[in-house]
Order: structure tokens, then sequence, then C-alpha cells
């Protein structure tokens, strides 16, 4: 085919980082001029580095009238000037602000990609209707739209953002050549749990993810509070970085109010190395109360760790109930405090569920089969285009 010129639109760099970018190399290598846009920030060298051309487009996460109509402006004149053949967005800001640019610049092909709305049914009346509307205003510009998670496509009918029509199912994978048990060593456990200061006879819960009250951390110190005079040896493992921008934003000060010090919780911050990390878990927890399709219990699952996280949308997902894992109730530290005791009292069981996640990762969560419905539904939309 034609060289056809693809931007990729996040709010932040870290998206394309961590998000998409081996699907952005995907695409480069099937033929395509591919540019990832997003707000300048220390991840744009690593997209660089892969051989991905980065074009900044300053954005913020929160409402900001003045700075959002600069990047609208900006993104029209991006795509004007690199000819643009497709705009894909992901989140929010720019699933709004980058299809609406798209449009005034006469791109032929505009595509979002829903990684869970923002919205939930747990929100108070008057703010779920704006979001909704928000969501409403970003879809009257696609042409297509790919669902994460297949629940959300339900909710995008049912709330009247989206015609069935230019709805698609897309899912979500990780790359199972980083994620495997095989992939670290028994060495490399070890040499992991003794430099976060664990025992052999420890048992690790761990959690990875942004640090905000919304993934239910403060419902996970509690439970893990809850089970340290029946377990010891329980240990908490967080891994993942403070989110500034937000007001719920939590840590290792509310990990210690709830009994949590640092012998018990360990927090390492944001960390690349992840393999080995989760290889060192017993068991994998994510309490959250609002998700997409996320990418840490297939992680985990992957790297053969039973999962215990909400009976979510998204999580859901991402869960075989009472087979890889175990699905508990939105904010209730008790169900989950008694579903991770179940799991610290029975290694056959972590071991079986564990096994289950492998074999679930390797049927459901390839990345691979992600980017290559990507790709045949850029195929399709162009043909159409064409005629």
């Amino acid at each position: 085919m034609s060289t056809i010129t693809v931007a990729h639109v996040t709010t932040v760099d870290m998206s394309l980082r961590y998000l998409l970018l081996n699907q952005l190399k995907y695409l480069q290598a099937e033929g395509y001029r591919v540019l990832a846009v997003s707000s300048p920030g220390p991840d744009v060298g690593v997209v660089e580095a892969a051989g991905i051309r980065h074009i900044a487009v300053p954005m913020t996460r929160r409402l900001s009238p003045w700075q959002d109509m600069a990047a609208l402006q900006d993104l029209t004149r991006v795509f004007q000037r690199e000819r643009v053949d497709i705009v894909h967005t992901h989140t929010p800001k720019p699933g709004l602000l980058g299809q609406m640019a798209a449009r005034l610049a006469g791109v032929p092909v505009v595509v979002n990609t829903l990684h869970g709305f923002y919205f939930h049914d747990h929100m108070r009346p008057l703010p779920r209707r704006f979001f909704i509307f928000m969501e409403q205003l970003a879809a009257v510009n696609s042409d297509w739209i790919l669902s994460q998670n297949p629940e959300d496509i339900r909710t995008a009918i049912d709330e009247h953002i989206a015609d069935a029509s230019i709805v698609e199912a897309l899912g979500n994978g990780i790359d199972l050549q980083r994620f495997s048990p095989a992939a670290v060593s028994a060495v490399d456990v070890s040499a992991t749990r003794r430099s976060l200061g664990f025992a052999d006879d420890d048992v690790v819960v761990g959690f990875v993810g942004r640090l905000v009250e919304e993934k239910g951390l403060l419902e996970l110190f509690d439970a893990v509070a809850s089970l340290r005079t029946s377990h010891p040896r329980i240990k908490l493992l967080i891994i993942g970085p403070q989110d500034a921008d937000k007001a719920d934003v939590t840590g290792a000060a509310a990990a210690r109010a709830r009994g949590l010090g640092d012998d018990v919780a360990v927090f390492t911050g944001l960390r690349h190395d992840l393999p080995p990390l989760y290889a060192a878990m017993d068991v994998f927890v994510l309490p959250s109360h609002r998700e997409g399709f996320p990418r840490a219990p297939m992680e985990a699952a992957a790297m053969g760790k039973p999962v215990v996280a909400t009976n979510i949308r998204g999580c859901r997902e991402t869960v075989a109930d009472g087979v890889t894992g175990v699905l508990v109730p939105l904010r209730d530290a008790g169900a989950l405090s008694k579903a991770i005791a179940a799991y610290l009292d029975d290694a056959d069981r972590r071991r079986q569920h564990g096994n289950a996640g492998l074999a679930l990762a390797a049927s459901r969560f390839d990345e691979r089969l992600i980017f290559a419905r990507v790709a045949a539904c850029y195929e399709r939309l162009l043909k159409g285009r064409r005629r």
C-alpha cells in the first residue's frame, strides 16, 4: 500500500510509552508512517529511541478551557502540516480534542479507543451526566470506536454515546514474551525478594498501579492490617508512582496511619523491571473502583499469580472468578481480607489458580492479536474512503 500516516494522540507521554509503544512499533513495521502526539515529558526519549517520531502538543488532564482551546488549535495545525490520513485517539481529553481537531483538519479517518469511561455507576448524577455528554460530543467525530472492554459497548449504546454500528470490541493485551515465568529465574526471584527486604517465608501481597484512592488502596491497607495477627509473615508490595495531579493521591503515609509500618508495606515507586517484581509476589490484588481493561491483572496472570480484584467492569475481563482468582465486592475491605487470606492459607490453591491464569493469558491476552485488529480496522476504513 502507499504510505499512510497515522497519528496516535494521548494526553501524556507516559501513555505512549507504557500503553502504546509496542502497538506503534507494530504499525510502523506494517508500513505505516507513525506519529506519536502528546504533551512533552520524560518518556518522550524512550518513544523516539524506539524509532517513533514524537510531536509535542501541551495538554492537561484537567478541564482548562483556554489551554484546551490552544491544544485544539495546535492539534489541527499538526494534522494539516503532517497530512495525516488516520487520527487515533486514546484517553478522554484527546478523545475529545484530538477527534475535533481531526475533523477541522479534514483527516479522512478518525478512530478512538475506549480505555474505559471516566463516569461509573457510583458517581453522583450531575457529574455523571456531564462526562456522558463529553463522551457523546467526542463520539460525534468518530468514524469508528474500538472498545477495550466489551461491557463498555453496551454502556455506550444505552447512554446514547454512539450507535452500535460504529463500535467494535477490541480487547487488551500484553507482551507475553516479557511477562512469562520462563523469563525470570529462581535466582532472580530470590534476589528480588531480598532486595525488597522479604524473607523466604514471608507471604507477599502485591499491587501495581497509580497511587490514588480510586485504585482501592485504602481498602487494601485495611485488609492487610486486619490480617497481621493471623498472618504475621504477611508483607505488602506497592509498585507505582504517586499521581500528584489527582486529589485522591495516597501513599506510605496512609498505610502507616492504618498500622502498616515500613517493615510491612514496601513502596517502590515507578519501576520498569516488572516481571521479577510480579514473580516475587504470592498473590496480586487490584481493589480498584473504576477500570477500563486493566493491564496489571493481565501481567500478574501471565506471570502465574492468582489475582484478587473488585467485581467491576474491566476487572471482570481479566479474572475468571474461582478459576484464576477471586472477584470481591467494591469498597469492601472485609471481603478483600477474606479473599487474600484464603490464598495465604493454601499454597496449592495459589498454584492452581496461577496455572489457570497462565492459560487464560495465553488464550486471551496476547497483544499481537490486538495490534492485528487495529491494523485490520484501518485497512477496512481506508478502503471505504477510497470507494
